[in-house]
């Protein structure tokens, strides 16, 4: 097996293109429908290693009372069969040196409970599902151990897709997943590349045609690609759906499905929510095979009590009145920054412009937005140039670096929040 330090650079591509920038190609009306179901005869697929633990005599010797314990202490909940003990430290998961030198140098100190649990359970090769909340911890959780799993696969040959694969509901999302794939991909020569639709195709394609390891796609432009023919999934065997939840609420399941039709049956499958509904308890049973499920936190859900919550009950028409009177006392305060949830995106543009006519520094973020416009409007936001924000739930996962001083106000969604929710029925 070669070394973590001496993998080549892999290589990639395919002969077609064609598609829109909605992620359907062509005159084909619904996404995905030039696929077709693959019919997979695993005697004939080559074989792939997919567990890797070795328990540390440390995490060995820890009794049945001492591992209750700490998942009490930690709110975790553990169902399935044959669940590893969790890990108490970093060293524990045995991770290669280069990797373990980035981790050092971002300070953290242990590893969080979703890692503490998650990390023995993916390394093991299990199908697994994940609840916690967004900002978590979720995305090291899933990418440490697909790194390890990739670096035990044979290389990459010339057309050849990636081998792991996360899904992700929306570009800041999987962009913000991609920062953290390079950064740690890196330090192993692994290459990654993000696919969303929104943006110029020529790049991703390039990326995809030199060969990537690790690729991060929201479902409709990967969608696109594979009718096309610029990649294939069939080196994939790792499966990441990230914010499964989210993904569904936006209405991706036909995708995701015909995604996954995609993927051999034998991959290893992690699938990462901050809700545990109906949708995706099913979605578990179609797509993971004898998995282990993890919970951090309360299993019913319930308000964060850390969050300061109010809620005011008023007409339609009071609306941008109570608005401004909240953003006067809000913004009387020095570096804060408020977002302001809506639920359509005309809404979000009729704000923004009365916002900006009287003289507040807003700026409005929706789906209908170009990829170059809604990365420029984050980056204001980010840095205090504007700092009030209007948004659509396009924005409501995936912001967590822009947390400091964060205000946010609800107009009629209920989404993942930061600080301080003035909430309007």
């Amino acid at each position: 097996m070669p070394g973590f330090n001496d993998r080549p650079r892999g290589f990639g591509g395919a002969p077609r293109f064609g598609g829109n920038r909605n992620g359907s190609s062509g005159k084909y009306g619904n996404p995905g429908e030039r696929l077709t179901k693959k019919k997979w005869n695993l005697d004939m697929l080559p074989k792939f290693e997919k567990n890797f633990y070795q328990e540390t005599p440390e995490v060995a010797r820890r009794t049945p009372q001492e591992v209750e314990q700490f998942r009490r202490s930690k709110e975790i909940t553990v169902r399935g069969y044959n669940c590893p003990k969790p890990l108490f430290h970093f060293h524990e998961a045995c991770f290669p040196d280069n990797l373990m030198e980035v981790v050092r140098r971002q300070n953290f100190t242990d590893p969080t409970p979703i890692q503490s649990q998650g990390w023995p359970v993916a390394l093991s090769g299990l199908d697994m599902v994940g609840v916690a909340m967004t900002g978590s911890g979720k995305t090291l959780s899933y990418l440490l151990p697909g790194i390890v799993h990739i670096n035990h696969q044979p290389f990459l040959q010339r057309g050849d897709g990636p081998i792991l694969l996360v899904l992700a509901p929306t570009r800041e999302l999987a962009q913000q997943v991609q920062q953290v794939a390079a950064e740690y991909g890196r330090a192993c020569r692994l290459r990654s590349t993000c696919i969303y639709g929104g943006a110029p195709k020529g790049p991703q394609l390039r990326d995809l045609e030199r060969g990537v390891e690790i690729c991060i796609a929201t479902p409709g432009r990967l969608i696109d690609f594979l009718e096309a023919g610029k990649t294939n999934l069939d080196r994939c065997t790792y499966l990441v759906l990230d914010e499964a939840d989210r993904m569904l609420d936006m209405g991706f399941e036909p995708q995701i499905r015909k995604i996954v039709e995609q993927i051999r049956p034998d991959r290893q499958t992690l699938m990462w929510s901050a809700t545990w509904p109906k949708e995706v308890r099913q979605l578990a049973e179609d797509f993971l095979k004898d998995y282990v499920h993890i919970n951090i936190g309360a299993l019913e859900l319930s308000a964060n009590h850390n969050i300061l919550q109010i809620v005011d009950v008023c007409n339609d028409g009071e609306k941008d009145d109570k608005l401004v009177r909240l953003m006067e006392e809000i913004m009387s305060e020095k570096e804060n920054k408020t977002i302001v949830f809506v639920e359509t995106k005309r809404r979000c543009d009729d704000l923004t412009r009365r916002l900006r006519r009287d003289g507040w520094p807003a700026m409005g973020i929706h789906g209908d937005k170009s990829q170059q416009e809604r990365d420029w409007v984050l980056n204001e936001f980010k840095h205090g140039k504007s700092p009030i924000l209007i948004a659509t739930d396009v924005a409501s996962r995936g912001l967590g670096q822009y947390k400091s001083h964060v205000r946010c106000l609800h107009f009629r969604i209920f989404c993942s929040i930061l600080k301080k929710v003035c909430c309007f029925l």
